[in-house]
């Protein structure tokens, strides 16, 4: 299976479009990098761009053709192309492969493969044919993957805003009046939350995947209990953030997964999400456990499960399974809670 791009970076000068803007200011986008833009946002692929000049004369092209706010990063100067990849990866807080990159050199595409093996690397005679790819094919688009840019431009609104916040990290997350909602899926649910076990692997505590049909069973299922959270703030809306699935298992009930958006990982909204399964478990009767299943990105979870006091019960073979503590610990008062479960 070819795994999915979630954000394309794109070299400027005779990529996106032909000639240089430094020697020459009338250069304008090509037809075919503007229809591979708007048919990959339309998908929720993200666009970045990663080139070289001067940061500001590019950013003013950008907006001169409407374009500036179509990129979720914009990394624009002299050095290699791999550091700019690796910092629209950190930015963005994604992967590197889950980032495709387009130039015209073949000199900086080599550059950057050799740099970053796990990013796939396109020349601008493929651009017309990208949204024809399948690693540029979502298998579920909702209405949340057309807003995604959006969705980053805010956050970085909330990143310029905590950078010039006069007060703790932790005032500032209580400014932002953070509130989360979690209900229990319905079937209108399904597209997104299929979405979010396809597109997150950092913060996916078993690497489990389910197809849309798996979920609509399991949402139907009696021994099954799947949850779903929102996240918004004064800034506006995250979108759907979270996703549990919990199995009843004789008097236990077994988190078999636990995924949040990498968008919301520095909004201590985990364990305030772990914290309200373990409380429905409870008011059922039964013992809250957890599996996990290491991957080589997701070991954040595990110490999100540590950290909410969960304890291992069986190290293995996996799943590891681990139990939650008997007393709830903090929460975090910095979110409010809108249980609609």
């Amino acid at each position: 299976m070819t795994s999915p791009v979630k954000c394309l970076v794109w070299d400027l000068d005779d990529t996106m479009w032909d000639g240089v803007i430094l020697e020459n200011d009338t250069v304008t986008p090509r037809p075919e990098a503007l229809r591979a833009l708007t048919e990959l946002d339309r998908r929720g692929i993200l666009h970045a761009v990663a080139s070289r000049g001067d940061h500001a004369t590019a950013a003013t092209h950008l907006r001169a053709h409407g374009l500036l706010d179509r990129f979720a990063a914009v990394c624009v100067g002299w050095g290699d192309k791999s550091e700019s990849v690796r910092r629209i990866a950190r930015e963005l807080n994604i992967g590197v492969d889950s980032l495709a990159f387009i130039d015209n050199d073949p000199l900086e595409r080599a550059e950057v493969q050799h740099a970053l093996p796990q990013v796939r690397v396109y020349a601008p005679e493929d651009m017309a044919g990208l949204p024809e790819r399948p690693e540029f094919t979502p298998a579920v688009t909702t209405a949340e993957s057309a807003d995604r840019a959006a969705l980053y431009r805010t956050e970085r609104a909330r990143k310029e805003s905590e950078d010039t916040f006069d007060g703790t990290r932790e005032e500032f997350l209580t400014w932002l009046g953070l509130e989360m909602r979690i209900w229990r899926a319905t079937p209108e649910d399904l597209a997104r939350a299929h979405e979010l076990t396809v597109r997150t692997h950092q913060l996916n505590s078993t690497g489990l995947v389910y197809g849309m049909e798996e979920l609509r069973e399991l949402i139907a299922s009696p021994d099954h209990e799947i949850l779903v959270a929102s996240l918004r703030d004064r800034f506006g809306d995250y979108g759907t953030i979270g996703l549990s699935v919990s199995h009843r298992r004789g008097g236990d009930s077994v988190l078999r997964l636990l995924l949040m958006s990498c968008r919301v990982m520095s909004r201590g909204v985990g364990t305030l999400f772990i914290q309200h399964v373990n409380a429905r478990a409870r008011a059922a009767g039964l013992r809250p456990l957890a599996e996990f299943v290491a991957t080589p990105v997701n070991r954040v979870m595990l110490v999100t499960l540590r950290f909410s006091g969960f304890q291992v019960l069986d190290a293995g073979p996996e799943p590891v399974v681990l139990v939650a503590p008997d007393e709830q610990g903090p929460s975090a008062r910095h979110v409010t809670l809108i249980d609609d479960s």
